[in-house]
Formats: structure tokens, sequence, C-alpha cells
């Protein structure tokens, strides 16, 4: 009887396993910026991508030269440079929108009122100094807002991966995009997962069930197209991010319908 019961619990376990790797979660690139009155990174980004229940929204973070973190995802705003301008300065630029750019601590603080999760990349800096100095900067931000359950990390800099396992609390998700680093690898350094292209991994498509093997997580980016999100939902990917969440969205529904 008792053998019955662990095989049947065995089996529903399994079951859940599949349903979770047939359903990715969905990610906003850059917030939900095609909504109206929305902009890439800005705070009403991260409101619309919450208010339509996408699992998380991503973003992306530079450190000014005195040390203010701020949310852009180029390393020049209006032609200001953020990593070599005060913080007064960049600050002062607004965005498509007409918001101003956002601090972190803003965007945050936004954060703490929303069920949504966020994926903070924190954008490969000038030099090694200023960018562990961003990610303890990062770090000690979050924890100030108590999102530390709430966030993950992604970096395309190795440096910035590394430093990031090493400092965030044990089972804080740390993710690496750049694409050089096999599965084991990324499960030898601590990582909780790849989040590459797909360009990358259409290339290495074994590299998903290697990363499950491995007890790792597969994020794909950034996948706008149909064709490439039926690809990344039939390859049990675990995450899409996307520059057209209600798409995704709805392609996951209609697929959820037909197989009941």
């Amino acid at each position: 009887m008792k053998i019955s019961r662990l095989l049947a619990a065995a089996a529903l376990l399994v079951a859940a396993g599949s349903m979770a790797a047939d359903t990715p979660k969905v990610i906003a690139h850059r917030g939900y910026w095609k909504a109206e009155g929305s902009a890439q990174n800005s705070i009403r980004s991260i409101v619309k991508a919450d208010s339509i229940n996408c699992y998380a929204s991503e973003f992306d973070v530079w450190m000014t030269a005195d040390s203010v973190l701020v949310v852009n995802h180029d390393p020049d705003i209006n032609g200001v440079h953020i990593e070599s301008s005060p913080a007064s300065r960049v600050l002062a630029e607004k965005l498509s929108n007409g918001e101003h750019v956002p601090t972190l601590e803003a965007y945050l603080a936004t954060a703490s009122h929303l069920p949504s999760r966020i994926v903070c990349e924190m954008k490969r800096h000038d030099s090694r100094s200023h960018e562990k100095a961003a990610v303890k900067a990062i770090l000690a931000l979050v924890k100030k807002y108590g999102l530390q359950d709430k966030v993950d990390y992604i970096t395309f800099s190795s440096d910035g991966f590394k430093n990031f396992i090493k400092y965030a609390p044990k089972g804080t998700g740390v993710y690496y995009l750049d694409g050089d680093y096999m599965p084991a690898q990324i499960k030898h350094m601590g990582g909780t997962g790849i989040d590459y292209a797909m360009k990358v991994i259409r290339k290495h498509p074994e590299w998903i069930k290697e990363c499950h093997d491995l007890g790792l997580l597969v994020n794909v980016w950034t996948v706008n197209s149909e064709a490439d999100m039926k690809w990344c939902i039939d390859h049990s990917v675990d995450f899409i991010t996307t520059n057209e969440p209600e798409r995704l969205q709805s392609l996951l529904k209609s697929r959820a319908k037909k197989q009941k």
C-alpha cells in the first residue's frame, strides 16, 4: 500500500513537472512598453506589465559617475553618457512618454506594491570596480525594499554574474546572458540557469535538456514572432522574454484550451 502511494505521488510530481515545462512564464522585455502611455524601462512599463499579469518585468540598470543607480537600456540617454555623468544630469533627461529617467530606487518602490516579479539586468560597465560596486548597491537597495524574494538578476558580464552569485542571498535567481557558457559551466559556477538569445538557443537546442537535467532553468530572449514563441513552447523552455507579452499570453491560452 505504501509503495502504491509513493508511486502515485511520484507520477503526480512528474505530471506537474511536465505541465510546468509546457507553459513557459511570460517576461515583459523592458516592461510592457508598447502599452499606451508607456516607454521602455519607464515606471509605467512595469505597472502595465503587472496589469496584464506578466510573470515578471525585465529592466536595465546602470550606475552613474556619482554612484546613483538608474534604469535605462543604452549606455547613453539623449546624448548623455550615464557612467561618466552625475545623476543630476542623467535624471534630467526624459523618456519618450514624458517620464524622467527613473532611479532604481523609484523602480523598486513601485515594484514593492505589485504582485509580479522583476528581472534586473545589470549592464556591463566600463570598469570591474564600478561594476562590482553596482552589484553591491543593487543588492542593498533590493534588500531595503524587502524584494529579495521577488527579484532575479541577469547580466552579460561574467564578472557581474560571479559577483551576483557571491553576494546575493543563497537561492537568489542569477542568470547569464552572453551565450558563451555551456550549461555544465553555469552549474559549476553556481548560477540558476541560462538566459540566452533566440539565435543561441536555436543553434544549441540540446542545452535546454542539459540545463533541466542539471536542475537549471532556461529563459530565451527576445522572442517576438509567433513562430519563435511556438518553438520555445515546443522545446519546453521555462521563461520567454518578449516585447509582445499579450501575443504570447494569447498563444499560451489557445494551446492550453486545445490540450483540455
